[in-house]
């Protein structure tokens, strides 16, 4: 299957759920390049850049499950 490079931008309003992110991004270790995240300490939230290198199917599929996480928002750029 056909492999493409994405960014997913993440931003994590509840820090609370920054475990259960972690826990994703480890779970797609295999397909991730490289990740930036930036605490936002004047508004309490966490700004996470992803890039990664998959299939469309696995990007979406990841940036779904984060994206479900209560507190936090996903976005992806193909």
């Amino acid at each position: 299957m056909e492999t493409k490079a994405a960014v997913i931008a993440i931003i994590v309003n509840d820090i609370k759920a920054s475990t259960e992110v972690n826990a994703v991004l480890h779970e797609y270790n295999d397909c991730i390049i490289g990740r930036m995240g930036i605490p936002y300490r004047k508004k309490n939230i966490s700004i996470i850049s992803i890039a990664v290198d998959a299939d469309q199917d696995t990007i979406n599929t990841l940036a779904g499950k984060i994206g479900r996480i209560e507190g936090v928002t996903a976005k992806t750029v193909c």
